[in-house]
């Protein structure tokens, strides 16, 4: 019994000693030909073990004969059994996470698209996992959602998900699963590292080194579209062109993927900052925490009053007790490591940071790569923030530079064509196109978000469908497909990622009906009448989704997301009225704003006068 504690040491001392390493005992003959090639990090030792293949043979066909997905890069075994085996907590809480299932956008697309399925989760393959309660949750393939919403999807959407390889032939793409993040491709896919045998072979990632902390690239090599959070947060727009020349007869002044050019906007504070992606989404967010939520709003924790405080609530924070906790283990490969005894800033699931801490009376972000340490500067009790009134203001309602709008998606599907199935992986009968009627980025609209709170939204989807048949004949023309048992346009609650410092005036919220979901307007004494009317329409604007008549609100397009909705009759009365205040009452600390305000009040003498007619 003396001898067991000289037991386990020696035992974890192997178990240190091995790490990831090869698991053969016959010599690697890989670097015979593979001269130069960067080692993939400090923990990474010999090829096999990640790779696959023989490592005995001699020659180049048997050597590579057993490697995981050689002729695939999509082939999930490539990961699975490459990464798998050593990182099977992380990678299993990929495989149920919405970047590798997509469930959430196949879910919103069958809805957008007239093609719900109750009871039935579809996802990027099927799969046993199990839900946020922890119950079993069986996920079908989407391969078998047979209608118009499974085959754009198919044909669209699935392209750019970590359960499948992105081909870089539109000037950008990913690799499949743990690679997509971690082993990023650069431009065009082609690795330029030191393995002479590899360079200028595509598609790879520029180095066979591993990014621990993925760039902001990384995630920009698929956030690029869609809501474009990757562009508005670096200051870039791809509004509205197309290769179009800006300067000398180029497009410009940044060239983009697919034949797109962007223009320069304010970009983020953060990223001003220098912050990336990964300072502020924690790692459950990215990779997932093991269940698999709903959508994507589920599988997020973290929100601005984390950091920066509510109004009546300072960050909260928690001291790490133990040396194995998660901020410790996730923070080796920052430049400063998290230690017990540190505050640790949480969640809004009352979860901590890995890079956010709580020190003499400040919150301290770490950016995540570079070391940098920046102070959070904590709103709780501001006057700007304690307006009565604004308690269900989302922050970003006020402090979004620009909200990306795409008005008027005109999608055609073509029986006559065929297109590429990128789940199926091949070409089938039926061909995509779209067209847009319009982008702009400000001022952008408001409404309830799916917490009941108010919030920016954008366009989500407004689908004009175009169905043509075999035969070339057209079954339905410019149709607007149903939500919610109606045919009405749609928006989405949406964070635009381009936050700037200073908030959005009061008075240009307060006064602009835009703001309130009525678009470009002229205002004619009690009615807002909409100027860019939507061609299926006499009456309704397309970039708005209410009308006023008389003083009489009408909502007419929908708002996606479970108990989201426009604002109401009253809502909009109260937000226009506080206008009248705004002309002489234009500072946030103005004692008016600390109390409800009461409109009786303007019946007294001094303002009776103050408002009469002149």
């Amino acid at each position: 019994m003396h001898s067991l504690p000289r037991v386990i040491i020696l035992i974890w001392g192997l178990l240190l000693s091995a790490g990831c390493s090869s698991g053969t005992s016959h010599p690697e003959r890989c670097l015979s030909c593979h001269k130069g090639i960067e080692q993939t990090s400090s923990s990474h030792s010999g090829c096999v073990a990640c790779h696959g293949g023989n490592p005995a043979a001699k020659s180049k066909l048997e050597a590579h004969r057993g490697i995981y997905g050689l002729s695939n890069r999509s082939y999930a075994g490539r990961w699975e059994s490459g990464c798998g085996p050593c990182h099977r907590h992380q990678l299993e809480r990929m495989q149920s996470s919405q970047m590798f299932t997509a469930a959430g956008m196949i879910a919103q697309t069958q809805a957008t698209w007239e093609g719900e399925r109750p009871g039935i989760r579809y996802g990027s393959q099927a799969a046993q996992l199990y839900d946020t309660d922890g119950k079993p949750l069986k996920q079908q393939d989407v391969a078998q959602l047979d209608n118009l919403s499974g085959e754009l999807y198919r044909k669209f959407c699935a392209r750019c998900h970590l359960a499948r390889h992105q081909d870089p032939g539109n000037g950008a793409g990913n690799p499949a699963g743990c690679a997509a993040c971690h082993f990023p491709y650069a431009a065009q896919a082609t690795y330029n590292g030191g393995d002479p045998t590899m360079r200028g072979k595509s598609p790879h990632g520029s180095s066979h080194a591993m990014h621990a902390l993925p760039s902001l690239q990384s995630c920009a090599q698929c956030h690029h579209r869609s809501g474009r959070t990757a562009l508005s947060y670096q200051g870039l727009m791809d509004g509205n062109n197309g290769m179009v020349p800006t300067r000398n007869g180029q497009p410009g002044p940044v060239r983009g993927s697919d034949l797109r050019n962007f223009t320069h906007i304010a970009p983020d504070i953060h990223y001003n900052a220098g912050m990336d992606c990964i300072d502020c989404h924690t790692s459950r967010e990215v990779m997932g925490e093991g269940y698999a939520s709903a959508s994507l709003h589920g599988q997020l924790e973290v929100t601005c009053e984390d950091c920066h405080g509510s109004v009546d609530r300072p960050p909260r924070y928690r001291a790490i007790l133990r040396e194995n906790e998660d901020p410790v283990r996730e923070s080796r490969s920052y430049p400063l490591q998290m230690r017990p005894g540190m505050e640790m800033i949480l969640t809004s699931k009352g979860r901590p940071f890995s890079n956010v801490f709580h020190v003499d009376g400040n919150v301290v972000v770490q950016v995540k790569q570079s070391g940098r340490l920046l102070r959070s500067k904590v709103i709780t009790g501001t006057p700007e923030h304690t307006v009565t009134g604004h308690g269900r203001l989302t922050c970003t309602a006020c402090h979004s530079r620009t909200v990306v709008q795409c008005y008027g998606c005109h999608t055609q599907y073509d029986r006559e064509g065929s297109q590429m199935d990128f789940i199926k992986g091949v070409e089938t009968p039926g061909q995509f196109s779209e067209t847009e009627d319009y982008r702009t980025l400000y001022p952008f609209p408001l409404a309830l978000n799916q917490k009941g709170r108010i919030s920016p939204v954008t366009p989500g989807c407004q689908t004009f469908v175009t169905v043509v048949d075999e035969q070339g004949t057209v079954l339905q023309n410019e149709a607007i497909m149903q939500y919610k048992g109606k045919r009405q346009l749609r928006f989405a609650p949406f964070h635009g990622h381009n936050t700037g410092r200073q908030a959005v005036g009061c008075a240009q919220c307060h006064a602009n009906p835009a703001f309130l979901g009525f678009g470009q307007h002229i205002v004619e004494g009690r009615s807002i009448k909409g100027t860019l009317i939507c061609e299926l329409s006499d009456n309704k604007p397309l970039d708005g989704y209410l009308t006023m008549h008389k003083g009489q609100v009408q909502a007419y397009s929908a708002i996606t997301r479970a108990n989201a909705r426009p604002l109401n009759q009253q809502e909009v009365q109260r937000t226009l009225q506080v206008n009248l205040c705004l002309v002489c009452h234009t500072s946030a600390k103005d004692p008016i704003y600390r109390k409800r305000i009461n409109y009786r009040d303007l019946d007294d003498t001094v303002h009776r006068r103050l408002l009469a007619p002149r």
